[in-house]
């Protein structure tokens, strides 16, 4: 490639600009070698003639690599390159951060984004870096997975100037690692991490000219894991600026806790500070600046994060009142004593030296001398120095900055307390927040120290990318030239190598009379001849070091003073003998101090030395910058250790406007952040780099068909690039990737363009034939049809002419034929005519007569019906109209009883607090607004009915009416004809019968307009009832559908109630299990402790089995319950705690204190419970009396006996020996039948015995058989099957045993039974009154559909049902099985009216299931299968409980299992919340299967094959294989819809499942979809139409096509649609907003920024039509939902129908094998 190629005709170029600092244009005229200037074209229209002068102007990159997310896949590498891309990404697609090769570049938008939730924070979660959009959070993420993965430690280094969002880029990362991280040991140290932000930030912060929340100190942030879990953190601070403290600048403030302070001022713990307004105190007030914060709502944040890293309250007050002295010690008035200055003094009344000295607790006197003098030391002897006024002033502000300085150090030590970890971490993450490099007009100490760590991190980055670098090459087996860069090594030899910058301040701050001008003549003397360091024109104190940045002037003056730190020791001294516990910690290890020997000539005062020992003097002190150099290569070291990841901050213009890029400051700030150095690093070498299949997918155009029949893809691409660049140096073929030197990619894109536009010119040649070619085709075809055409006209012509003339023929005899028949007739119809009249004139005087006489009886009859008639339809619709009041009257009441009912209950759910109530009377309303719908729609069809009657006899009456209208017609056409005849001969008469005949006419014509007008009323009474009606109709179906949505609405509050009661249980086992391991690891368990761990754990097993006691004075007969409680609440001193547990740790007391507040809310849980069934059942209640029953073990509780406390009379006692003699039998019967089972086993037990032993001799004959006849291994194979069968053989035989036992056991039981009962029937007969008992309610037999057991075998039942509980094991069996069992249990304790041993039972079952749930928690068929039997619980108790609503479809052997004594409402509401909390884990185990495989199924995998096009320059791709495809999603839904089936689930919640599961894959695609910006492209959009359609097709072929699992697709649909519509004028903007219906404008906006068109097929989306669609979105959707990702962890509540079951109880089949031989079926 010849070098002037590149700058050919149109191609386009940077050229410097002194406002945009680079701008476009495109070249005009071929350059060639030699010319002196370059002829272009400005974006503007104008041309230029550009000069050349070293070199030629950056070409520009190509179109489609613009707004790239990688600024190293540029083709072009260097300055305007990435100052554009910077400013495309920022501007038109808001895109904050970009990637630079190792570096993420993030601009502060100055606006919130909501690209930093916790959704956005688990998206990027478990991703690689190129996957995703770039975000601090794959940059967090990449830091976290290689820690994890190769267990080194890692390093984020964020820099920038101020105001560029360092400070919030380390809050977003640290918030990061604490919420992937998770914690390990300490729940709350997430929560620390945390709050040490809003401590730091009040304490080191401050409102600048450049930022409100400016960091003026730099931090490190070392952040501990141990198994990838986070287990503390500590804090390294760095070079506090101090100088703020007593000194701001205009539009600054001070640090922010000053602030919160006086705006706190009116706190009743505040009050005794002295504290004002912040404009009222000296060291708040200089720069005169109000800030837009809430400081007394900040002072919250600290004060509640204080207390989250425990800091107690006393030390907070104490900490504040030390930050209040220092304010006040700003506004101590100093005064001189003369015009000349030698000596000053304060005022002994000074409010603010009394305010300092009472909150400091120091002597007022004291401190007014060593404000005002001066002690000097000498060898014996000691001087006392008056101090000028400004020297006094400066001690009062070296004071105040030391104070500070000790009081942020002491606070960042009390953070790394909090923050520590005693285990210690195995690897980090450090977080390092530090200054960027910093030029400003006047530059002092602070920035010569911040620069000089700048110089150190810009070394580090280097070596760091160069190392990369080579790595990459090694890797790729590259030959690797080592390229030379810029290292900063000779500048940093400047400021601290030997007899450096540093050396020479620090051996300035030694000596006596050292001072800024002396140090900076030295300065000159030694470096002048130095390359980086620089003497200014100017005479003045000043020089310039050349950093990597630039060239700064540094002004001498303050460096010595600030340097050396010096304090005055006398007020130090004072401080460390304060009454101020705070004060002396600050002060207790400042041995540091040193105090600067002052000699002067003042006077001269004899005493003996101080008593106070002097350490300052004894021994020096370290200079600032010697402190500083050693943290920095302390944190240097640190950086070396760690993988660094690197965070460049930039600001994009110095007003804070939100998304507005200012050049030339972004410019400099790149080139003082090292971003273009990288840049240059890898323009060195080989910066585009592509793998094979990628270059080949993309470069498939320029590959010649020899090239293609290529081995490999590799071959290929070697062969086809050997073609295209002669030149090998200009590319590098690697392992698995192609390197190109900068521009070839360029180059390689514009062969490609070439290529593409002569195929699409050869293409449009030949199309174009084509159409040429079919045109005349068809141009030809027409002209030979109109020939055709025209000639057969012609033809057609002739013969119709021949045909007209033989016409005229007929015609002319036709015509002379008719004219005489015509005369004829005529004259035959004129004597026809005569005849008739005359005729008809007789005839018609006879009829007239009749015709009066028959119009007058019609006439009446009409008339008379009329009226009739209208009476009717009067009385009729009066009726009607007086029914319509009634029921509307009926109805009003109804409305009113109705709302009157639910105001009671709502008052009834706020006293209450019961949820359940206001479910169930919401659910009667609705079913009586349901019957009135009914009742409304017959009236409606009635009314309609009759309506249609009354149509059909109105349209009766009209056509009758129309009848004799008729007929009037006819009698007026007779009497114009009669008038005609007879006008001369009774004219008279004829008129007065006419006159007649139009007074009946206009009376016809009027009852027809009365009777029309009648109808017409009555047609508009009718329509406005049916309005009326359907008006009604209409309210009522609104009011039922707002019952319905308040339905709803109380359902998703209890199941989040449900959910919450199911957190804090589950909180408090873990905080259980943390008490047990903190036990465990913290001391040896003492037989006292243990003792109380071993009643703690007693007393929970019993709460978790206890029954629910109505009363407090029930005692439990049998010895299995017999237990007490540990005592919950708080006991007196005097008596010690049971169990030995009077030495508690503070983790055994919060335990317990949450333990008894568990207990307190499940005590008030069952108390509110038990009211409202008590309130229900009142109307019972003086029924119905409570009975003391007996427990099951007793023998006349089975039988239905009870005691009455009256005396029984003859009848009863008759009655009851009848039934002792029924049950003799009944025993007597069983006893016989057991005797002749035990029998019979005995004697097959018995026979066994004898076969074993004739098989023991079978045995040992065949083993001598062996013996004799067979080797040795035969030999021992068969002994050891024998050995096996035996015992087998003698495993029966125990068991056998065992079960001979056990019957034994009962016969003895049943004897003893029968021998109680026949001394009960004496005792009976001779007359002695029984103990008081009453029969119970039930019948006096025990009846079928249910399993008789006792309260000792609760345990078993649950262990056997539950527990142990395999449907693998029973195969056939019901899935619904355990449910039907336990509802058998529950009916024998209802029909022996044991009320605490059913809910006994129905607890331990409850608790059992959720220790399998808590075991199981990942198995999906297990959750679905107790899910199916908690529902199925839950209806059998609705179904056969003693509502009819629920029972209306039992059969009549399923009424006769009906409960009859228990009242278990409680109970299901306890199912139902466990019915939901199994619901909601079935949906989390079903998410963790679906998610991995979400995204690579529904957008990565290429379901339509070819679809996909090339990946563009610069873009990421994932190169290893799709993990999951579609149909694999589509078959893990199908296994979670066939198991829901195959567990019994009703088909309603199945569907709710399904839609929930289908809104986590909408949502998960949807957010993976806006995060990523290669994902938004028209390709995509095809491909996840095609797979959403698959996705529906599979709901169709399920049958779920309306179960609303449809719906959720919804916002997926429209954001493929979006991703396929134009998007270029102001019709497609109304057609998106016509569109996108369910989604945000925020999301629209955000798929449009990020999509990204096809290379040379599409144009890029202008930011102007981005403003357009959000405008009218906003418009469109006022008050919509706003949020940008979907929040996938939403759950829809969930509605658990009740379905009746079919099953019969008594039918069902128990299994064998759930070893339930235990109960007594009956």
């Amino acid at each position: 490639m010849a070098a002037g190629q590149p700058y050919g005709q149109g191609a386009r170029v940077w050229i410097p600009d002194c406002v945009q600092v680079w701008r476009a244009a495109e070249i005009t005229r071929d350059y060639k070698e030699g010319d002196a200037v370059l002829h272009l074209r400005l974006e503007d229209g104008s041309t230029l003639a550009y000069p050349l002068e070293s070199q030629l102007p950056p070409l520009c990159n190509p179109e489609c690599l613009s707004g790239k997310d990688d600024l190293v896949a540029l083709s072009y590498l260097h300055e305007p390159a990435v100052l554009h891309s910077l400013r495309v990404r920022f501007l038109e697609a808001n895109a904050i951060y970009t990637y630079c090769g190792i570096i993420l570049v993030a601009i502060n938008p100055y606006k919130p984004l909501p690209i930093y939730e916790e959704e956005v924070i688990y998206a990027y979660s478990g991703r690689e870096m190129g996957d995703m959009d770039p975000h601090i959070f794959a940059l967090a993420e990449e830091a976290y997975k290689q820690m994890v993965r190769f267990g080194k430690n890692q390093s984020l280094i964020i820099s920038g100037e101020s105001g560029a969002g360092k400070t919030a880029s380390a809050k977003y990362a640290m918030r990061y690692f604490t919420t992937v991280g998770g914690c390990l040991g300490d729940s709350s140290m997430e929560e620390k991490v945390l709050a040490s932000s809003p401590v730091m930030e009040a304490f080191g912060n401050a409102k600048t000219t450049r930022n409100d929340n400016s960091s003026r100190f730099g931090k490190y942030i070392e952040i501990g894991f141990s198994q990838a879990r986070v287990t503390g953190a500590t804090i390294k601070t760095y070079l506090l600026e101090k100088s703020r403290v007593t000194f701001q600048a205009g539009a600054e403030r001070n640090y922010h806790i000053f602030y919160q302070l006086c705006a706190s001022a009116t706190l009743p713990e505040l009050q005794g500070l002295g504290l004002r307004g912040a404009e009222t105190f000296h060291y708040t007030c200089q720069g005169q600046c109000t800030a837009g914060t809430d400081d007394a709502a900040d002072l919250d944040n600290t004060r509640h994060a204080f207390s989250l890293l425990g800091v107690p309250e006393a030390d907070q007050l104490e900490l504040f009142s030390v930050l209040a002295a220092i304010l006040h010690l700003g506004d101590i008035a100093v005064r001189g004593r003369d015009r000349h200055g030698d000596g000053c003094f304060v005022e002994p009344a000074d409010e603010a030296l009394r305010q300092f000295c009472k909150l400091l607790g120091i002597e007022e006197s004291q401190v007014t001398r060593w404000l005002c003098h001066r002690k000097l030391v000498t060898t014996g002897e000691t001087y006392l120095k008056p101090l000028s006024r400004q020297q006094a002033l400066d001690s009062r502000d070296a004071l105040a900055k030391h104070m500070y300085g000790q009081v942020f150090r002491w606070m960042a030590s009390r953070v790394n307390r909090a923050l520590r970890s005693p285990e210690g971490h195995h690897t980090s993450i450090g977080i390092l927040d530090i200054y960027g490099f910093e030029m400003f007009q006047f530059n002092s100490f602070e920035q010569f120290c911040i620069n000089y760590a700048n110089e150190k991190l810009q070394q580090l980055f280097n070596l760091h990318v160069f190392k990369l670098e080579q790595e990459e090459y090694v890797t790729e087996e590259i030959p690797w030239v080592f390229v030379d860069f810029c290292d900063n090594q000779p500048c940093i030899e400047l400021i601290e190598g030997r007899l450096g910058i540093l050396d020479l301040l620090n051996e300035e701050c030694k000596m006596p009379q050292g001072s800024d001008g002396s140090w900076a003549q030295k300065l000159y003397q030694t470096h002048l001849g130095s390359s980086h360091f620089q003497k200014p024109k100017r005479p003045m104190d000043a020089f310039i070091v050349c950093h990597f940045a630039g060239k700064v002037e540094y002004q001498c003056s303050g460096f010595v003073e600030k340097n050396r730190d010096t304090i005055p020791e006398e007020l130090v001294g004072l401080l460390r003998a304060s009454k101020s516990a705070l004060l002396a910690e600050l002060f207790l290890e400042d041995g540091d101090v040193s105090l600067q020997s002052r000699r002067s000539s003042g006077p001269r005062l004899p005493g003996r030395p101080s008593r106070r020992s002097l350490p300052g003097s004894q021994r020096s002190k370290k200079s600032i910058s010697s402190q500083f150099r050693a943290s920095l290569h302390r944190l240097m070291e640190t950086l070396g250790s760690t993988t660094p990841h690197y965070v460049r901050c930039i600001k994009p213009n110095d007003e804070k406007l939100p998304f507005v890029f200012d050049s030339r400051r972004a410019v400099e700030q790149l080139r003082a952040c090292g971003v273009l150095e990288t840049i240059r690093i890898s323009a060195a070498g080989y910066p585009s780099r592509w793998m094979y299949q990628e270059f080949f997918d993309r470069y498939r155009a320029l590959v010649s068909r020899e090239e293609l029949g290529g081995a490999d893809v590799k071959q290929s691409c070697s062969l086809a690039l050997g073609r295209l660049l002669q030149d090998p140096s200009k590319y590098q073929c690697g392992k698995s990737k192609v390197f190109f030197r900068a521009g070839q990619v360029a180059y390689l894109e514009e062969l490609r363009y070439r290529r593409l536009r002569a195929a699409c010119t050869l293409l449009q040649r030949h199309l174009r034939g084509w159409l040429a070619r079919r045109r005349f085709g068809r141009v030809r075809a027409a002209v030979l049809c109109l020939q055709r055409h025209a000639r057969g006209l012609l033809a057609r012509r002739l013969a119709a002419m021949l045909r007209r003339s033989r016409a005229a023929v007929v015609l002319q005899k036709t015509v002379r034929m008719v004219l005489a028949r015509r005369s004829y007739l005529c004259t035959r119809r004129a004597a026809l005519t005569i005849q008739a009249f005359a005729r008809g004139m007789f005839a018609r005087r006879l009829y007239r007569q009749m015709v009066r006489h028959q119009k007058a009886v019609v006439i009446q009859a009409a008339v008379r019906g009329w009226l009739a008639r209208r009476r009717y339809t009067r009385l009729r619709g009066a009726v009607l109209y007086l029914q319509c009041c009634y029921r509307r009257a009926r109805a009003r009441r109804e409305l009113q009883r109705l709302r009157a009912e639910a105001r009671s209950v709502e008052h009834y759910k706020q006293l209450h607090k019961g949820m359940e109530i206001k479910v169930m009377q919401l659910q009667c309303r609705l079913d009586e607004q349901a019957q009135e719908k009914q009742q409304l729609a017959e009236q409606l069809s009635a009314l309609n009915t009759a309506h249609a009657e009354e149509v059909q006899r109105l349209r009766a009456e009209m056509q009758g009416l129309r009848e004799d209208a008729a007929r009037d017609a006819q009698v007026q056409q007779l009497q114009e004809r009669l008038a005609e005849l007879e006008r001369h001969s009774a004219e008279s008469r004829l008129a007065q019968e006419v006159d007649e005949l139009r007074k009946c006419l206009a009376e016809v014509e009027a009852v027809k307009l009365h009777l029309g007008e009648e109808r017409d009323a009555l047609i508009q009474r009718t329509l406005e009832q049916s309005q009326d009606l359907e008006e009604q109709h209409q309210r009522a179906v609104r009011e039922s559908r707002g019952l319905q949505q308040e339905l709803e609405e109380e359902r998703a509050r209890y199941q989040s109630l449900v959910k919450e009661y199911a957190r804090l249980e589950q909180g408090y086992e873990n905080l259980r299990d943390e008490v047990a391991f903190h036990r465990q690891s913290t001391f040896r368990r003492s037989p006292s402790s243990e003792s109380f761990l071993g009643s703690e754990s007693s007393y929970l097993s019993s709460m978790s089995t206890a029954p629910s006691r109505d009363g407090s004075d029930q005692q439990p007969e049998g010895p299995e319950e017999r237990w007490q409680p540990v005592p919950e609440g708080p006991q007196p001193a005097g008596e010690p705690l049971p169990n030995g547990g009077a030495g508690q740790d503070p983790l055994e007391q919060a335990y317990l204190l949450l333990l008894g507040q568990l207990n307190a809310v499940t005590e008030e849980l069952a108390r509110t419970r038990e009211e409202l069934r008590r309130s229900k059942a009142s109307a019972e209640h003086e029924e119905k009396k409570p009975l003391d029953f007996l427990k099951r073990r007793n023998i006349a509780g089975m039988l239905g006996l009870g005691r009455s406390p009256e005396k029984v009379a003859d009848d009863d006692l008759k009655h009851a020996y009848d039934a002792v003699q029924v049950a003799n039998k009944l025993l007597a019967s069983q006893l016989q039948e057991e005797k002749q089972q035990h029998e019979e086993e005995v004697e097959g037990l018995h026979l066994d015995i004898r076969s074993l032993k004739q098989l023991s001799q079978q045995q040992a004959a065949l083993i001598q058989d062996l013996q004799r006849h067979q080797g040795q291994e035969g030999l021992q194979h068969h002994v050891v099957r024998l050995k096996e069968e035996n015992w087998e053989l003698s495993q029966k035989l125990e068991k056998q045993e065992r079960t001979t036992m056990k019957l034994q056991k009962q016969l003895r039981a049943y004897a003893k039974q029968i021998q109680d009962l026949t001394v009960k029937r004496e005792t009976t007969g001779l007359g002695q009154e029984p103990a008081a008992s009453q029969a119970a309610p039930s019948p006096p037999g025990l009846s079928q559909a249910m399993l008789a057991w006792r309260m000792e075998d609760e345990g078993r039942i649950i262990k056997a049902v539950i527990t142990d509980y395999r449907p693998q094991s029973s195969p056939g069996a019901l899935p619904e099985l355990p449910a039907f069992l336990l509802f058998l249990c529950l009916r024998h304790a209802d029909h022996c009216c044991d009320e605490p041993r059913a809910r006994s039972l129905l607890d331990a079952a409850i608790n059992a299931i959720k220790r399998v749930m808590k075991k199981h928690s990942d198995d999906f068929e297990v959750v679905a299968l107790w899910l199916a039997n908690a529902c199925q619980l839950l209806n059998c108790l609705r179904q056969y409980c003693r509502d009819e609503s629920c029972s209306q479809g039992n059969t009549a052997r399923q009424s006769a299992h009906r409960l009859q004594h228990l009242d278990l409402q409680s109970a299901g509401r306890s199912l139902g919340a466990l019915a939901v909390q199994l619901y909601q884990q079935l949906i989390r185990t079903a998410e963790k299967r679906l998610k991995p495989m979400i995204v690579s199924a529904m957008l990565e995998s290429e379901t339509i094959q070819g679809l996909a096009s090339s990946c563009p320059p610069g873009l990421h791709r994932p190169s290893a294989p799709v993990a999951h495809t579609l149909p694999e999603l589509l078959q893990q839904l199908g296994s979670f819809h066939q198991l829901l089936g195959r567990q019994g689930l009703a088909p309603a919640v199945g569907h709710q499942v399904l839609r929930q599961l289908l809104f986590l894959v909408s949502g998960t695609t949807l957010n993976y979809l806006l995060l990523r910006k290669d994902a938004c492209s028209w390709t995509r959009g095809i491909q996840l139409r095609y797979n959403i359609s698959q996705l529906e097709q599979w709901l169709r072929a399920q049958g779920l096509q309306h179960s609303g699992a449809r719906e959720m697709l919804e916002p997926l649909v429209q954001a493929a649609q979006l991703l396929q519509v134009k998007k270029a004028t102001e019709e497609d903007a109304g057609a998106i907003c016509s569109l996108c219906t369910v989604l945000s404008p925020q999301q629209v906006v955000k798929i449009l920024r990020a999509y990204t068109p096809a290379a040379g097929l599409e144009e890029r989306v202008s930011p102007d039509f981005i403003s357009t669609v959000e405008k009218r979105l906003q418009e469109q959707q006022q008050g919509g939902p706003s949020q940008l990702l979907v929040d996938t962890s939403h759950l829809f509540p969930v509605n658990l129908p009740f379905v009746a079951s079919p099953v019969h109880l008594d039918e069902l089949r128990i299994p064998d094998t759930m070893d339930l031989a235990f109960l007594l079926r009956l």
